[in-house]
């Protein structure tokens, strides 16, 4: 049993080095202070300061914060409704919407990007920020989904029968009770949300205009002339955003839970302001 534990940590460890040594690599070069990556001359953080300088980059990076925020703000409300609906309702095919709703996420991105491609060029919608948002709200909707869905299915429902007993309507009751106890979970959907559109490629550059360019796409063309220091300090920084957003969704997780096991707050009486 021993020798078994010792060979399964060990090759817990190789993939672990395997998957995360040539991160380690791009962040480590991107202090590097030659130009060329493969000589070693010093530590310098001059190409973090060439990125600050560098107006492309800026504006891919504003693209691609823009579009973040807006197709994980859209996923988030239609996420949610089709979270609440697939729930509450009893109607037939309920389970079938479900697993529609989470199709984007099993499809591969070249199929949805080729798929949007078409469907764009069907409607004779100009590419650019427009499509961008619409096909990446589509592919962020299950991220919400799943978080929020799986929130309401262990969601103690006593808390809202308490608030309806005391006379509060319908309305009052999600904004007041379920919608305070599902936001951690809203808020770690949106993270994903936002984490994935920061770092897509594919679809970006099948429905992207010729004026819009996002970091990723930026990223992507430069490095077909060859991997400079900037593209190592520009990954690194990605990297290290990605990473905090993912914490942070984690940590929303962590709040969902403890307050899904919590004391609940007393519940608002008709007619009178919600106690908080």
């Amino acid at each position: 049993m021993r020798k078994r534990t010792g060979i399964s940590n060990l090759y817990l460890l190789f993939i672990t080095v395997m998957m995360y040594l040539p991160i380690v690599i791009v962040m480590i070069y991107s202090l590097n202070e030659s130009r060329i990556s493969s000589v070693w001359s010093g530590t310098s953080l001059r190409w973090y300061e060439a990125l600050m300088r560098d107006r492309t980059v800026g504006t891919a990076i504003i693209n691609s914060l823009v579009l973040g925020v807006l197709s994980s703000l859209a996923a988030a409300v239609i996420g949610t409704l089709g979270a609440i609906g697939t729930v509450r309702s009893r109607f037939r095919g309920r389970g079938i919407m479900a697993y529609l709703a989470t199709l984007p996420m099993m499809t591969p991105e070249i199929i949805l990007g080729m798929l949007f491609l078409a469907f764009f060029s069907l409607l004779g919608l100009p590419f650019g920020m427009t499509t961008l948002v619409i096909s990446h709200t589509a592919f962020c909707i299950p991220y919400v989904f799943m978080q929020v869905r799986a929130r309401l299915a262990g969601m103690d429902h006593s808390f809202e029968e308490a608030a309806r007993d005391l006379g509060a309507g319908r309305a009052r009751v999600f904004f007041d009770i379920t919608l305070s106890l599902i936001f951690p979970a809203i808020l770690s959907g949106m993270l994903l949300s936002f984490a994935m559109s920061f770092d897509d490629v594919i679809i970006s550059v099948l429905v992207t205009g010729v004026n819009v360019n996002t970091l990723p796409i930026l990223i992507y063309t430069r490095l077909k002339t060859g991997i400079t220091p900037e593209i190592n300090a520009l990954c690194t920084l990605m990297f290290l955003a990605t990473l905090a957003l993912f914490l942070l969704s984690h940590l929303a997780g962590r709040l969902a839970d403890r307050r899904q096991h919590g004391k609940p707050h007393p519940a608002p009486a008709a007619g009178g302001p919600a106690n908080v």
